[in-house]
C-alpha cells in the first residue's frame, strides 16, 4: 500500500481532540489542529504541553520527546489549514448537526485522496459519511477518554466504507500503539452501547432513592471492581455526552429500556454537566468532590 497516513487532521482542540493530537505527535505524525478560535486552539496546545511535561515529570518520556512532539503540531484557523492532510479526524462536540455541518464544509479544502474520521462515540456512521463528497473513504475512529491513557480504539466502517479505508485506518491505529476492536455501524457501537445504560441506570437508581451517589459509587468501586463508580465516571465524561448517546440509542433502537433518566436530564438542563462545569453528580468547587444528593 504505498499511501500511507503521515499528516493528520485534527478538528476541534477539547479534551479528546488535543488528546489524539497528542498521541499522534508522540508516534511522529505531523498533526494540523483546528478549531473556531485561535483561544481554543492555543488552549488545546496548553494542554498538550501539560500532558507531556507531566510525562517528562514520570519519566514515561524524554524532555527531547516532548519538544519534538510539540514542533509536530501546528494550528489551522481554517479547514483551508488541512488542505495536505492524508486523514483528518473531526472530534468535536457530540451533536449530530453539528458534525454534518463540519463535514459538509470540511471536504472542499482536502486533497481528492484524504481520508476522513470521525471520534463519534455513537452516531451512525454511514448518515455522516453521506453528507461528504467520499463515503468510500470515510470510517469511524473512536478514541476512549482520556486518549493517551485508554489503549482502546473502536473502529466502525460505514456501508460505503471501502477495504482500503478501513486497512489504512487500522494500520494507522497500531503505529499509535493501541488496541482496535471493530464494531458493527449501531448506535453508540460496543463501549457505549453497554457502558451508557449502565451509567444510566445508576442515575435512576440515585433517581429512584435506591442509594446516594456515594453509597451506589461505593457499590460498584468495591462490589463490581470497577475503577471508579458510575456517576463519577458521568461526570468525568460529561452529563451532555451521556444524555447525547442515551438518545441516540433511544432514538436507534426504539426500545424503552434506553430512556435517558429524567434526573440526567434534569441535571443538564441546569447545566450541571460534571467536572467541566465544577458541578454534577458531585460538586467540585472545593477542590475535594462531595456528593450533590
Amino acid at each position: 500500500m504505498t499511501f500511507e497516513l503521515r499528516n493528520i487532521g485534527v478538528i476541534g482542540a477539547g479534551q479528546m481532540g488535543s488528546g489524539i493530537a497528542q498521541v499522534c505527535a508522540l508516534a511522529g505524525m505531523q498533526v494540523v489542529l483546528n478549531d473556531l478560535s485561535d483561544d481554543r486552539i492555543h488552549a488545546g496546545l496548553a494542554t498538550v504541553d501539560g500532558n507531556l511535561a507531566r510525562a517528562v515529570a514520570k519519566d514515561q518520556i524524554t524532555e527531547a520527546q516532548r519538544r519534538e512532539a510539540m514542533a509536530l503540531i501546528r494550528p489551522a484557523s481554517t479547514y483551508d489549514g488541512l488542505s495536505d492532510c492524508d486523514l483528518v479526524i473531526e472530534a468535536a462536540s457530540e451533536n449530530e448537526d453539528v458534525k454534518r455541518k463540519i463535514f459538509t464544509k470540511l471536504c472542499a479544502s482536502l486533497k481528492k485522496d484524504a481520508i476522513v474520521a470521525s471520534n463519534t462515540s455513537s452516531i451512525s456512521i454511514t448518515r455522516l459519511a453521506s453528507v461528504t463528497d467520499r463515503p468510500e473513504r470515510f470510517i469511524g475512529i473512536h478514541f476512549m477518554n482520556p486518549v493517551p491513557k485508554m489503549q482502546l480504539v473502536e473502529l466502525i466502517r460505514g456501508i460505503a466504507t471501502e477495504d482500503v479505508t478501513f486497512e489504512l485506518a487500522k494500520t494507522f491505529i497500531i503505529r499509535l500503539g493501541k488496541t482496535i476492536t471493530v464494531s458493527e455501524d449501531f448506535p453508540a457501537f460496543i463501549v457505549n452501547r453497554i457502558l451508557l445504560p449502565m451509567i444510566n441506570e445508576a442515575i435512576y437508581t440515585l433517581y429512584e432513592g435506591v442509594g446516594s451517589v456515594d453509597a451506589i459509587d461505593t457499590a460498584m468501586r468495591l462490589g463490581a471492581n470497577h475503577p471508579m463508580g458510575p456517576l463519577q465516571l458521568a461526570d468525568f465524561i460529561g452529563l451532555d455526552t451521556c444524555l447525547s448517546v442515551m438518545q441516540v440509542l433511544h432514538e436507534g433502537l426504539a426500545d424503552s429500556k434506553y430512556r435517558p433518566c429524567p434526573l440526567l436530564v434534569k441535571y443538564v438542563e441546569a447545566g450541571w454537566l460534571g467536572r467541566k462545569t465544577q458541578r454534577g453528580f458531585y460538586d467540585y468547587r472545593s477542590g475535594t468532590p462531595v456528593p450533590t444528593r
